[in-house]
């Protein structure tokens, strides 16, 4: 028998005995402090307070064994699966999102061809993604695959344009510490005093995100971003201005694709 089980038989044990003591009567020469039950029997007052006690004590166990099931699914269920509240509403199921990287895939391996950016790879961030999954993609076009996914996060924004948690808001304004959308070239290898200490210049291509350099909207990492997901918990909103955040180890990895690419990669934010 498990815990459980276990759980609910001593409960149900527990009742029975509450149920058999609540037919208890006083009597007069009874001795003090004790009552006398329908069949004769003698049952003192600690009798039923231990009774009692452990009734409270089977169904706190219970509800503990519950609470305590609830949270080991949520956090072994596959990340992919569908969260029961309101966020079911804007998430991404998985082979929807499988089929949005192809698709935009294959539009940025066009656009690379057209305008001299590298063709090996590029980077796909889709903001439709929860927070907590991965929902940074660097793409090899060569084997048309996801080589590689991490956590990024979105700009906080501030003032009466502020986002949330659930939902992002976009902005191309200088100091609204939004995201911009669409499609960007990485410029420049510099330092950063965030991370790895390396954060790459990114310039917007559209007029979504033609500020984005004069905003410093760079790539780079913070040591606090975990490099697994997290899923239900989001990644916490104060940890970009507006640039694409992602985790040391991911950074590293990209640094070094980055540094071997004689062509701007793409790097591609979409919602």
């Amino acid at each position: 028998m498990d815990r459980r089980n276990f759980v609910k038989a001593f409960a149900l044990a527990g009742a029975a005995a509450a149920i058999k003591i609540s037919g208890v009567f006083e009597k007069d020469d009874a001795p003090m402090g004790d009552a006398l039950r329908a069949d004769g029997y003698h049952v003192g007052r600690m009798d039923i307070l231990i009774a009692l006690v452990l009734i409270a004590f089977a169904l706190i166990s219970s509800n503990s064994g519950n609470e305590a099931s609830i949270a080991q699914q949520v956090h072994e269920s596959p990340s992919d699966s569908t969260p029961a509240n309101h966020l079911e509403k804007v998430e991404v199921p998985a082979k929807t999102r499988n089929a949005r990287i192809d698709e935009k895939a294959k539009e940025a391996l066009s656009f690379c061809k057209a305008n001299e950016c590298d063709t090996g790879f590029c980077v796909l961030i889709d903001m439709k993604i929860h927070s907590g999954k991965y929902r940074m993609f660097i793409y090899d076009f060569k084997n048309q695959e996801v080589e590689k996914k991490a956590l990024v996060t979105h700009g906080a924004g501030r003032g009466d344009r502020v986002s949330t948690d659930a939902a992002p808001l976009f902005g191309n304004e200088k100091g609204s510490w939004l995201t911009s959308l669409g499609k960007y070239k990485t410029g420049e290898r510099d330092y950063s005093q965030w991370g790895i200490n390396v954060h790459y210049k990114l310039h917007g291509l559209e007029t979504s995100n033609s500020n984005a350099f004069e905003r410093l909207v760079v790539l780079h990492s913070y040591t606090p971003v975990p490099s697994y997901e997290i899923y239900p918990f989001y990644l916490p909103m104060q940890w970009s201005q507006g640039c694409p955040v992602t985790d040391d180890e991911t950074m590293a990895w990209l640094d070094a694709k980055l540094e071997n690419t004689k062509q701007p990669v793409l790097l591609w934010i979409f919602y």
